[in-house]
């Protein structure tokens, strides 16, 4: 390890700085600690999805009626298994289980953890950039068995929240309520280091990232709004288009270099494909924190209560002038 490493604050030191600073239990920390070696272990998965075949389908269908990839029940999987013990955490949901899964004994819990395994795993076929999205919620029952209320809430309710990104370089970015700070993995030691401390989005400078296939499904004010980042012609200034197809690492790009990611709905399908709770939520979170904003195109996604354990929402999240823009335009402006 070089001497700068030596004086790099590491992913559990902040962890603690943080914990002092919300004057939260060591709880939060320890399930912060968790979801770092849930990433790790994922990371390690990721690499080696070809030599252990697990690129390609399961055959099995989850409850949004999606085929569901190999990796992402093994990074379900180790989610739920680097958590098991772990009595800080009553329960866990994921858009990959139908139900919430209840930690048997951890009944006392003051948290649950919320996630989606591995976002963008379409892209571990074509070694593409993947991620991990979380999100942590103080329950509001006191104990025995969580209820509906612990798990659906609202996204300004949050902890803390933050992804992994899973490319050229493991990255944990998180927020609990204060600065978004961003580590990367030093693979050689096994240990995250601080190396973007206290993120922003940049104003005035980077790209747009939408699925344009998607325009036809589009309603006119979408289209739009497209156009005029396509155009050149929005307030907040030329944007060029960016698309990865996996959302942590759009949005990753989003934060370092500016502009906005969009999914929106469709005429057909007005809620869109992400899910509130699992990706919208938490990376709402971290846009706030980073100086951003994220919005369903007419309401802030922090403000949206959750009524549905799988419950979707378009999403505009990114630079706030971009995002002001969006909504602006979207609302016939």
């Amino acid at each position: 390890m070089s001497s700068s490493q030596h004086l790099r604050l590491t992913l559990s030191d902040q962890f603690f700085r943080d914990q002092a600073k919300v004057k939260a239990s060591g709880d939060l920390s320890t399930i912060l600690n968790r979801i770092s070696l849930a990433g790790r272990i994922i990371a390690n998965d990721v690499m080696k999805a070809g030599l252990h075949e697990q690129l390609g389908y399961t055959g099995k269908v989850n409850v949004q009626g999606e085929d569901v990839r190999a990796l992402d029940m093994v990074a379900n999987d180790v989610f739920i298994s680097v958590f098991e013990r772990v009595t800080g955490v009553a329960a866990m949901a994921s858009e990959e289980m139908d139900e919430v899964y209840h930690f048997e004994g951890n009944e006392a819990g003051k948290y649950v953890v919320l996630h989606d395994p591995l976002d963008g795993s379409g892209n571990v076929d074509i070694d593409g950039s993947m991620g991990t999205i979380f999100s942590v919620h103080r329950r509001h029952s006191t104990d025995g068995k969580v209820s509906p209320d612990d798990i659906l809430q609202r996204g300004m309710d949050q902890v803390a929240a933050g992804y992994i990104l899973y490319g050229p370089a493991t990255m944990f970015v998180y927020t609990v309520g204060g600065p978004v700070n961003g580590f990367t993995l030093d693979r050689s030691v096994g240990v995250f280091f601080l190396t973007h401390p206290e993120l922003r989005f940049p104003e005035g400078t980077g790209s747009y990232a939408v699925n344009a296939a998607n325009e036809s499904k589009w309603i006119p004010e979408q289209v739009e709004l497209v156009k005029r980042f396509r155009d050149g012609s929005t307030k907040c200034g030329k944007r060029s288009a960016r698309y990865v197809g996996a959302l942590v690492a759009d949005f990753h790009r989003t934060l370092i270099q500016g502009g906005i990611y969009m999914y929106p709905g469709e005429v057909k399908k007005p809620k869109g494909k992400l899910r509130l709770l699992y990706e919208a939520a938490p990376l709402a979170m971290v846009a706030q924190a980073a100086g951003g904003a994220a919005t369903d195109g007419v309401k802030p996604i922090l403000d949206i209560e959750a009524t549905e354990l799988h419950q979707r929402t378009p999403l505009f999240i990114g630079a706030r002038a971009d995002v002001e823009e969006a909504v602006e335009v979207l609302a016939g402006g």
